[in-house]
Order: structure tokens, then sequence, then C-alpha cells
């Protein structure tokens, strides 16, 4: 049985127990509705819970560790020149047994001895099956990826005996304990708040692991490259260079050119985003009637959900064309994939996240502001500039955060609209590039992973990390700082 069917009906044995359990205590509950001391869904949650969480907790740890033990068996099973090879090596011969594995089950007995006797026909029997090999398989192959077939089969077959033991024994254990004087309340919150640590220990490691991860192989990169060089070079030049040229053999990794292309672009699409998005927000919460607010609001919030590659073609075909036609009319070199193009189309992508988050924040401001304001003769819009916009502030300065954050982030647009080239200009007419842009073009290729001119990746996700981190943590004093004055 495979997880998925098996998780499925863990989901649905866990719905049974519940009105089981439940039945049972409105049951016992009969004619004295006050001898319980849970209510009765709690009882029913109690029964679900005994039922299919200790099963539920056995099958994710099983489904884990299965693929490495089944792994770690077929390999031990390979022949010893096999075993000798190198560790990658040995994984792109795994690699071939697998996709042999994959294509086994739908092969008939006559070409499975058809394989066995001839080897060198096994990728063209496997292609009728959707199956690619690079190269003629090996004899032992086969035998390995039946085995890898077996045991995978024995696996499940094990892990679901395993689970209905468990769901059998949990749905007695529990059955039978359910009482009028047991306090299933107390046992089903105990289970929740644990159940809500562990969603939050997960999302913590999670964070934990990746900065770590980029941290540890941002150290292994610093031990080739300086990080003085690094922090204040002024030229990205990351390919080998050739005796003699300046970098030295290891090319130069300078960070302030794709820094700054980061800023610029970024500052560009809040200039642009920030006033659109906040007199919308204005607008849509304090003056628009309701019915255009209806419409308004969710047509602006349209943008939101544009694939940002449309966006990206967009600035290629449309924007960047039309800046470098105005500006030969008002004689100005403008560059079809220039910063100021990817910054307007970046700021109208990000404009939803000022405008409706800020819209959200300004109608929450409690009306009696607004009264008292115009108790005391002010008028709507100096109750707007002097009230309700102070008031807001800690969220609004939340709502550019966060576009600020989805502008830093941004690849697809800086890559079609600005361009790859990491120039260090003043010019918003010029093209520039990002650090996200660079993450990418950097683990893109077949350059060994261990090189600087990959490991400089992860230096550049460190230092973007520690930015929008210096960022957070000035939005959120600013956040508190308000908060304070006007709660």
């Amino acid at each position: 049985m495979s997880l998925s069917v098996l998780l499925l009906i863990l989901a649905v044995i866990f719905v049974g127990a519940f009105l089981i359990g439940l039945n049972k205590a409105r049951t016992l509950a009969r004619g004295a509705p006050r001898s319980l001391h849970s209510r009765a869904g709690f009882y029913g949650g109690y029964l679900a819970l005994w039922t299919v969480l200790p099963s539920l907790i056995v099958v994710v740890i099983w489904a884990a560790a299965s693929p490495l033990i089944v792994d770690r068996m077929v390999r031990d099973a390979l022949p010893q020149d096999v075993q000798a090879l190198s560790p990658g090596e040995v994984a792109l011969v795994m690699g071939t047994i697998g996709s042999i594995a994959q294509g086994l089950p739908t092969m008939t007995r006559t070409d499975t001895d058809e394989i066995r006797a001839r080897p060198e026909s096994a990728r063209e029997i496997l292609g009728k099956s959707g199956v690619v090999l690079a190269a003629d398989p090996k004899p032992f192959m086969l035998d390995r990826a039946q085995q890898l077939i077996d045991l995978n089969r024995l696996s499940r077959l094990l892990m679901t005996g395993v689970a209905v033991l468990l769901v059998l024994a949990g749905f007695a254990y529990a059955l039978r304990r359910i009482t009028p004087q047991m306090r299933a309340r107390n046992i089903v919150e105990r289970v929740t708040m644990a159940g809500l640590i562990a969603a939050s220990t997960v999302a913590i490691l999670t964070t934990a692991g990746i900065v770590f991860s980029v941290l540890f192989e941002s150290l292994q990169f610093f031990h080739s490259v300086s990080l003085w060089d690094f922090l204040f070079g002024t030229v990205w030049d990351p390919r080998f260079s050739a005796p003699g040229r300046a970098g030295g053999g290891e090319g130069q990794f300078g960070l302030v050119p794709l820094l700054w292309g980061t800023i610029f672009i970024s500052a560009i699409a809040l200039i642009v985003a920030v006033p659109l998005g906040l007199f919308s927000a204005i607008y849509m919460s304090e003056y628009a009637a309701p019915r255009v607010r209806a419409i308004a609001k969710p047509l602006l919030e349209i943008l939101a959900g544009i694939p940002t590659i449309v966006y990206g073609f967009f600035a290629l075909i449309t924007v960047g064309p039309f800046l470098r036609d105005i500006g030969a009319h008002l004689g100005l070199d403008i560059a079809a994939t220039s910063a100021l193009g990817a910054g307007l189309v970046m700021g109208i992508m990000i404009i939803p996240f000022v405008s409706s988050l800020s819209d959200d924040i300004i109608s929450a401001v409690p009306q009696s502001l607004r009264e008292g304001s115009y108790g005391l003769g002010a008028t709507k819009s100096e109750t707007i500039k002097r009230v309700v916009l102070p008031a807001a502030l800690p969220g609004i300065v939340g709502a550019v955060l966060l576009a600020g954050s989805r502008a830093v982030g941004e690849t697809m647009i800086v890559v079609l609209a600005a361009g790859i080239a990491a120039n260090l200009t003043f010019n918003p007419f010029e093209s520039v590039t990002t650090i996200t842009v660079k993450i990418v073009s950097q683990l893109t290729g077949d350059l060994q992973f261990n090189t600087p001119q990959t490991l400089v990746a992860f230096a550049l996700g460190l230092t973007l990390f520690l930015v929008t981190l210096v960022l957070n943590v000035y939005a959120l004093h600013i956040v508190r700082k308000y908060r304070e004055l006007y709660e």
C-alpha cells in the first residue's frame, strides 16, 4: 500500500473514531448530561487521537527511514569492484538501478528474460516503459533493481501491518478508558498544545537549518576569497582569469556592484509603489463609495496574482523599448534594459502589497478617533493627515517593509528588464543587476560545487539575509515606537 493511500485511510479512520467516541460519550451522558467531566466532542477527539496518532507517528518515521535503509542494503549487495568506485560513480550506478526499478513493474516476463539474455537491449526495452538510460546497464543492475523493488514492497507491507496493529490497539485501549469521570478535555488540550509546539519547533529548526547551511558554505568560500575583497570589491568577474589578468587566477568577487544594484532597483520600485499604493488605500478606505470599493480593490489586487515572468516580458517588450524611444526624443541615452525599466515594472508589481495592507490597516483605525477630530472642527483631509495616518503608521510601515522585501527578492523581472551586467553606476538609464540574479547564475552551469564560482552564491545569500534582517529590525523599532505613542 502506498504512503498516500495509507494516510488517506488513517484520515478516514480518524473521523470514524471521533464519531464513535462522540456517540459513546452521549450514550454515557444520556439522562444525566452533567455527569460528564468534558463535552462529548472531547471524548471523540480523545478516541480519535489514540487511534490514529501513534500509527501516524510510526508511518512518518518509517517513510523517512525506509528509503535510506533500502538504499544501504542495495549498495551492500553491489559487486565488490563497484563498491570500490568513487562515491560519485557509485551514486551514478544507484541512479541507473533506480531507473531500471521504475520500468520493471510495467514489463512482461518476456522483456525481463530478453534483458537478462541480451543486456545491450535493455535501453530499448526500458525505453518503451518511459525509462531513459544514459548507457547500457550491466547484468548485475537488473538483479539489484529487482532487489530494490522487493525491499520497497516488503517495507510498505510491514509499514501497513504495523500501522493496522497500532490502530487496533490504540482504539481498543482508548475506547475502554472512556468513562464519565475521565478528563478528556485536559488530555486533548495537552496533545493539541504539544502539536502546536512541535509545529513551531519545526519552523524554527527549518530556519536555523537554512541559516547554518548557508553560513557553512559561505565560510568555505571565504577560505578561498578574502572577506575584505568580497565586501568592498567594486568589480564582479567571478570567472577564472587568464594568467596576468587583473584579479589573479580566481576572478574577482566584489559585492558592491550587486548590492548597489539591488538597493537601486528596489528604491525605484518603492518610489513608484509606496505613493500609488498609499494614495489608493486612502481613497478606498476614506473616500470611495462601497460600490466603487467593492470593484476597485479586487481589480487592484489582481496585480499580485500575475506571474513575475509575465511582468518581465512586459518590461522587456513594452516598457524598455518605450523608455528607450522616449529618451531618444529627449536626447537621453536610455538602454532597453535599464534599472529604471526594472524598477518601474517592479513597482507596479508590488503596489497591491502596499495598497491592500494599508487599506485594511487604515480601515481598522477606530472610528472614535475620526469623530473626535471632526468634533474639534477638523476637515476630512486634516483628519486623515493628522489622526488616521499617524495611528495607522505602524501597520503602513509593515506593509512597506513587506513590499520592499518582495522587491529585494525579485529575480525574473531584473533578468529580463535590467540585464545581468554588474555595473556600479548611479545612472538609472543604464543596466545593473541584483544579488538574486547572480545567485541563480552562479548555481547554473557545469562548475564544480566546491569552486569559489559556485560557493559565492551562498555568500551572496548570506549577505542578502543579513541586509533583510537589519531592515526588519529597524522597521520593528519604528512600529514599536509609534504603537506606544498611539495605543
